[in-house]
């Protein structure tokens, strides 16, 4: 997303806040609601909203790795790389996962296993070893303050969330899997992963 579009969602986010304010103290003056809304009441509620807008989680680059088992090409590792929409702190530690493929549903919560990617490659990094099937981690990109490698939280920054596939849920070729991200507080991110043909290891999803 560029400057001047990120800056328009931010004019929006604060008009929202403005239009929300107004229509509580209206009310207040008003006499329209049914109950006493106090002025604490309205920032509450203004609050709630913003949160909601401003928690959505951005996914900037989506890959994969295909594996062979058995004679069968699928997808087992996959990537996507988040970025927040606005820059505020969001606790990792309450992000959970669900992946879905049609047949079943898993949930996945996070390892608390956070590394800078540094010279090694994205699919071989160390990390992977530490994470089991239920869990998910991340391969850092861009953490200037290290808030997320030390302190589980994520604000500016940029990472690849890892998912190791067991064998019910990884990708064959031409079929799918669909992500959702749930943090915490705000709006749920759903993808859709298509795998493409096996031509070579690592799959681009559009």
């Amino acid at each position: 997303m560029n400057k001047l579009g990120s800056t328009g969602i931010v004019s929006i986010i604060i008009l929202t806040g403005f239009i929300l304010s107004s229509i509580a103290v209206a009310s207040i003056i008003t006499g329209e609601t049914q109950e006493t809304v106090t002025e604490e009441d309205a920032e509450e509620m203004v609050n709630q909203v913003l949160d909601e807008i401003t928690t959505y989680i951005q996914i900037k680059d989506q890959v994969g790795k295909f594996y062979s088992t058995y004679g069968e090409k699928k997808i087992e590792k996959i990537a996507l790389l988040i970025k927040p929409l606005i820059i505020q702190d969001i606790d990792i530690t309450g992000l959970t996962i669900k992946l879905t493929n049609g047949y079943d549903i898993k949930i996945l919560n996070y390892s608390g296993k956070a590394e800078f990617i540094g010279k090694s490659s994205l699919f071989e990094h160390d990390i992977w070893n530490e994470l089991d099937y239920g869990s998910y981690g991340f391969v850092v990109t861009v953490d200037k303050d290290r808030s997320l490698v030390d302190h589980n939280v994520i604000n500016g920054d940029m990472a690849y969330v890892i998912i190791k596939l067991d064998g019910g849920f990884s990708i064959p070729q031409r079929e799918s899997l669909t992500v959702t991200l749930f943090p915490s507080s705000g709006i749920a991110r759903t993808t859709t992963l298509d795998a493409p043909l096996a031509i070579k290891p690592i799959a681009t999803f559009e």
